[in-house]
């Protein structure tokens, strides 16, 4: 029977999310092997697009949707180790259920189609993520205490209150986050580190919200409740450790949109739990320059007679045709990641 100490030491948020990190982290690296194995005995490779680097054509045979395993470890854990009473809590594992179920479809589309042209098209992508993002938007309006109040960074007072525009608001903020770390997702581990990152500055921002004297002392939007959700970050982030053990340079599996859509969808939920909507700027600072090179070079190539600003876009591409070492640009990558994430960190002193 377990004694009355060890029952008390179950109830601390930071001990089941310890629990959770590493069952995750030993979940993915566990089955992370055994998939790769039956993905290349189906040839589910990822198919390498046409106009990318000629680099990247010897990656064709590479499995893809290793995000589905390491959802799923995240998951596991998260149900094992965190009350699933809380809102929170279950909002932050159905989103990733959402977005990686319509990476799952998109990846599968390619692998069955063997191109990238198979897949789910733009506007049915567009669609589905504002249905589920909506959807999530509500269930974060309606059955939480988060409210409509909108904060900016390194100030400590909301600026505004979007009472239920906010559920639009937040709609927009998971659309860009989840499509931003799809966009990033083009090098080895590219996207997978600086997601590490994310959801430890996003973690350390919610367990602050969630913790009375905390939150006080930091001048943070106290929201009772909130810091269970740590949990769940803790349990992707364990299991994105053990993806990244197969994901790193040279890749053995790749996330897919199984993987990368869900990262941003949870990127962007758990910045609007801990009101960091406007902070996720700094927090996922690869993921929007990223983001911005593509509608920059889109926009140039329309409007200024088919000019491009960059020799490729995604940036990460525009880097490599400048003759740049693959694992260069993605070591450096993570170092602004890192930096970014510092940054954003700093916030939670001075408001």
């Amino acid at each position: 029977m377990l004694s009355y100490l060890e029952l008390n030491l179950f109830s601390y948020i930071t001990v089941r999310a310890g629990i959770a990190f590493f069952v995750a982290f030993v979940l993915s690296i566990w089955l992370m092997p055994k998939f790769i194995r039956w993905a290349r005995t189906k040839n589910a490779n990822q198919p390498i697009y046409e106009l990318a680097p000629q680099t990247h054509q010897q990656k064709d045979k590479t499995p893809t949707m290793g995000g589905l395993v390491f959802v799923l470890s995240a998951i596991l854990a998260s149900l094992l180790c965190a009350k699933l009473t809380n809102p929170y809590v279950l909002v932050g594992i159905l989103s990733l259920m959402l977005f990686c179920g319509i990476g799952f479809l998109d990846d599968y589309s390619k692998i069955v189609g063997k191109t990238n042209h198979a897949g789910l098209t733009p506007k049915a992508k567009m669609i589905l993520l504002v249905i589920f993002s909506l959807f999530l938007s509500s269930c974060l309006y309606f059955c939480t205490d988060l409210g409509g109040d909108i904060y900016l960074p390194f100030y400590k007072n909301p600026v505004i209150n979007l009472s239920y525009f906010s559920i639009f608001f937040w709609t927009l903020v998971l659309i860009s986050s989840s499509n931003s770390v799809n966009l990033t997702d083009g090098l080895d581990g590219l996207a997978t580190v600086p997601s590490i990152f994310a959801l430890i500055s996003l973690g350390i921002f919610t367990y602050v919200s969630g913790h009375a004297v905390f939150s006080l002392y930091l001048f943070v939007p106290k929201i009772p409740g909130l810091g269970e959700v740590i949990i769940v970050s803790s349990a992707l982030i364990g299991a994105l450790i053990g993806f990244l053990w197969y994901n790193c340079y040279p890749a053995q599996v790749f996330m897919g949109d199984s993987g990368s859509l869900s990262l941003g969808g949870y990127i962007g939920i758990m910045g609007i739990m801990s009101k960091n909507e406007f902070l996720l700027i700094l927090v996922g600072f690869v993921f929007v320059v990223e983001t911005l090179s593509v509608i920059l070079q889109t926009t140039s190539y329309k409007y200024r007679n088919k000019k491009r600003i960059f020799l490729m876009a995604p940036i990460h591409h525009h880097f490599e045709m400048k003759g740049w070492a693959e694992n260069k640009i993605i070591i450096r990558f993570w170092t602004i990641a890192l930096l970014a994430n510092l940054v954003a960190l700093i916030s939670l002193k001075l408001r």
